[in-house]
This record gives structure tokens, sequence and C-alpha cells, in this order.
């Protein structure tokens, strides 16, 4: 082993116990603006949809939990001081507080029950992968479809718990699915090839 590389090595031993490491830094940096440009690209089908959800699996995917969690995070926090990184080139405070806010709340529950499975038995296992994901994914349809009742009941008019979920997520439950799979196959792929 080279000196070069040892003393590299004895560097970031000391940034890991310390925090986080340059490359850490940048891989959540780059998968908080993933996250962004995802936001902006939608698919003009029937029920038009971003690609927010699949780069948010990926990054938990690629990332893990922990560093997953933050990167969205990053992504959120970004949204909220004004950066127009949400959907529709939108952002600030007015955005996470209107009716569709509880989602962007539940994309940082969906990495949270990702991050949580990483300390059960066989997290590294597919099937346990998917079962985070799909979980994390019902979590944040709750937490968002209970923000878009209450803020719509408050600000329009009162909607039935079936009307919402009508609107706001039976549509895109088909898409999901897709993003979910892509994210998934695209994810182990990378791995490959990245050390991320």
């Amino acid at each position: 082993m080279s000196q070069a590389v040892a003393v590299q090595e004895e560097n970031e031993m000391k940034i890991s116990k310390s925090g986080w490491s340059a490359k850490d830094l940048a891989f959540m940096a780059m998968f908080a603006a993933l996250i962004a440009v995802c936001s902006w690209i939608s698919i003009p089908t029937a029920v038009p949809f971003t690609l927010q959800t699949f780069a948010i699996y990926c990054a938990l995917e690629c990332l893990g939990g922990k560093r997953g969690f933050f990167a969205v995070l990053t992504y959120i926090l970004l949204g909220a001081a004004g950066v127009p990184v949400f959907a529709g080139f939108s952002g600030g405070l007015g955005s996470i507080l209107g009716t569709t806010g509880g989602y962007i709340i539940g994309f940082l529950a969906n990495a949270a029950v990702y991050w949580a499975f990483e300390k059960l038995p066989h997290h590294e296992k597919l099937w346990m992968r998917l079962t985070a994901l799909v979980l994390g994914t019902v979590l944040c349809y709750v937490l968002g479809t209970a923000w878009f009742m209450y803020v719509y009941t408050r600000q329009v008019e009162a909607v039935t718990l079936g009307q919402a979920l009508a609107w706001c997520v039976t549509p895109f439950l088909g898409s999901n699915v897709l993003k979910l799979a892509l994210a998934l196959g695209i994810s182990d792929r990378l791995k490959k090839y990245v050390k991320f």
C-alpha cells in the first residue's frame, strides 16, 4: 500500500469519526439535486405524474437509509427556503403548508422507514428493501392524504376520505409501482459500478 493511499484512508477515518466524509456529502447533495430535477419532469399520461418518488427510491437504494434520509431532508429544506425544487418549479413554505405539503413531508417519512428497516436482520435482501419502500410509500400516502383533507376542508370545503383518495392516491398507484420497480433495477445496476 502506497503512503498516499494510507494517508487518504487515515484522513477518511478521521472524517467519519467526526461526521460525514466529503464523499458522503457529495452523494447526498447529488441525490438531493436529482430529486429536484426529477420533480420538474412531468410525464404526460392520462394522469400526469413526476419522477420525484423515483429519485427518492433511487436515493434510498443507492445511499442507504441514513444518507438517503438526509438527501431527502436537504431537498425539502431547500424547497422550504424558497428554492423552486418542488413539482411545477415551486418552493417556499407555502408549498409545504398547501394541500400537497403532506406528501412532501411524507417523503421524509418514507426515508425514515427505510432507515429503520436497516436495523432489522436480512435488511439487504430484495424482499426486505421492497417491503421498506412499500411501507414507506404507504406512510407517505397516509400523511399526505390526511394533510390534504385538513387543508382542503379549511380552504375550500369538506372532503371525504374517498374523494381525497380518488384525487390524490388512486390515479398514481400504477405509476408508483412502475417507478419503484425501475428504481430497484437501476440502483442495483448502478451499485455494481459505483461505490456509494
